[in-house]
Order: structure tokens, then sequence, then C-alpha cells
């Protein structure tokens, strides 16, 4: 039997005393919190909290080696979930509650689809760790065997968001701690905006983990396939001249255009910074350089020989019958 070094009671009434406390951190949880209003010991009524704390107290855990088979079902307490898809390892994790969720994990070491159980949000234990900041947690769950491709309801994986909040240690773990094809395929992978890990670390501006990754293997030439932005596109319209040359400097194509048929010089036009323009004029082809014709300006060019006031029109019907000219 798991016997822990403190009192679950006690550490469940300590949970229950400073639950009206303000956090004891200021977290990047946007997935979390602006998605998951339900979330957090705040948004539980007292008797689901009290019942939460009951259920994993009572739970007993024996060691792997008095459980049988690996392959025997589900003990009944992993196959519990609350309203909002969440399991025993979800809840233990949004609270923050180390203890509970290495012992949890180590529990549930044989059994894959636990560990990789999605809530309703999509989301597995290992999507929460990362929006936790919870890196020690991440490592834990990534070398049980847990699936880094999963993608929750925005099509992220684990490694998307460690990308959108700048989790440099989060970054460093999960491409550490997966095996080399499942990261070659989330680096490939866009979220359902389009957006690969490379693209949200450079619309942040996290530069350190723009190199680190490149330097893993990302696509410095990927298109958001909405409308075919590389990063250096979007460097451009964020006008961040050290991300420009450090894309530069790793081997983006300045020539690489957009489906409008846009290159990153000519995003550089109506723009406040010179130097960025400077840094990808010389490199740039020169038909690349200038802005491409507008559509007004071709309609113009093609303007029909009759004016508005001249327009023949015969398909008029007035009272069902067709008016003839």
């Amino acid at each position: 039997m798991f016997q822990p070094s403190y009192s679950p009671a006690d550490r469940w009434d300590s949970a229950m005393e400073n639950r009206a406390e303000p956090p004891k951190k200021e977290r990047q949880l946007g997935l979390l919190q602006d998605d998951r209003h339900d979330s957090g010991l705040d948004s539980m009524k007292e008797e689901e909290y009290e019942r939460l704390v009951k259920e994993l107290t009572d739970i007993r855990l024996q060691p792997p080696e008095e459980r049988g088979a690996p392959h025997q079902p589900a003990e009944p307490w992993q196959q519990q979930v609350t309203e909002d898809g969440d399991t025993f390892l979800h809840l233990a994790i949004i609270h923050e509650e180390k203890a509970w969720s290495v012992e949890v994990i180590r529990q549930a070491t044989a059994n894959p689809t636990f560990l990789n159980f999605q809530n309703n949000l999509n989301q597995t234990p290992l999507h929460l760790a990362v929006i936790t900041d919870q890196a020690e947690i991440a490592e834990i769950l990534l070398k049980a065997g847990c699936d880094p491709e999963i993608r929750d309801f925005r099509g992220n994986t684990p490694l998307h968001i460690a990308c959108e909040q700048g989790s440099v240690r989060a970054v460093s773990i999960l491409t550490q701690y997966c095996q080399q094809h499942h990261l070659d395929s989330v680096l490939r992978s866009p979220n359902y905006n389009g957006h690969t890990c490379l693209h949200l670390a450079s619309i942040h501006g996290y530069l350190a983990i723009v190199e680190y990754l490149l330097s893993l293997g990302a696509d410095v030439n990927a298109q958001e396939p909405c409308n075919g932005r590389t990063a250096l596109h979007l460097a451009v319209d964020l006008q961040n001249s050290e991300l420009v040359s450090l894309l530069v400097k790793h081997g983006a194509d300045v020539n690489k255009v957009t489906y409008q048929g846009y290159s990153p010089y000519q995003l550089t036009w109506g723009r406040d910074s010179f130097s960025i323009q400077e840094q990808l004029k010389h490199l740039t082809t020169a038909d690349l350089q200038m802005l491409p014709e507008s559509e007004d300006e071709e309609s113009c060019e093609s303007e029909s020989e009759f004016t508005e006031d001249e327009i023949m029109y015969d398909d008029c019907v007035i009272g069902g019958r067709q008016l003839a000219f």
C-alpha cells in the first residue's frame, strides 16, 4: 500500500483552507483559464470539492508487482472522470499536487490509455503539465510513455503550447524525452490556425526557442496553409529586426512569396523599420522588390466600353412581363 510521508487528509485539509487565497504564482494558463471556466479550486462547489478530496484520499494504490499481469483491466479509479472529462491525474496536475501526480503516473505506467486520456477539451495530462508549467511532471509523463503528438481542441500538441508560452524548460524536456519520429512529426505539424511550433515561437518573439527549434530541424521556410506566410514574413509583419536576422542566418528563403505573391521585402513597404528593409533588399531578387500591381489597377485597365448609364439591361420584369427595349 502506498504510504505518503504526510497524511493525505492533512494535505487535502490544508488545500481546503487555502482554496480562497490568490494563486501562489502567476501562471500562463490561457488555454486552461480562458477556455476552462470550470477548472480550478475556486470554480468547484463545496460539496463537489469535498467529494473529490474523499475520493482521492480513499484511493489505495498498490505497488505494481502486486497488481498481477500488466494487461489486466484498468482499476476502477482509473475509469472515473468528472463532468469535464478529467481523470484523477488531470485533477492532480491542475491543482499542482505533485506527490499525487507522480504516484498516479507510477501506478498507471502499464496503462497508456489512462496516461493519454483526453478530457472534454482534448487535453491530455501532458498538455496540462505544460500549461501549468510543471516541467518535471511533463518529463515523468514522457518517460512513462505519454504520446507527445496528441492534439487538443485547438490542434496544439504540448510542444505547440510550450512554444506559445515561451517555456524554454518545457520545450527542452518535450524535445529531449520523446522519440525522434514523434519530434519530427510535431515540428512539421501546424495547429488548427495553421501555425507550426516555429511560427508560434516567432510570433511571440522567443528568439532562444526559435534558434533551438531550427537546430532540431524545424523547417525555416514552412508556410502557413491559409496565406503562405513563412516565419520570415511574420518577423517582418511584427517588425522584429533581431528575428529577421536570426532567420536569415539560418537559411530563410528571402524570395519565398505568400500565396498572394508577396516576398518578405515587399512587406517592408509602408512600415517603420528601415533596418529590416535594408537587411532584405540586397538579398531579394529585383522582380520581388517592387510591389505587384493591384487588382484595382488591373480592373481599371480592363474597364468596360459602356459607362454605368449606358449599360443595357434585357432582363427587367414588371408584373410578370419582361420589358421590351
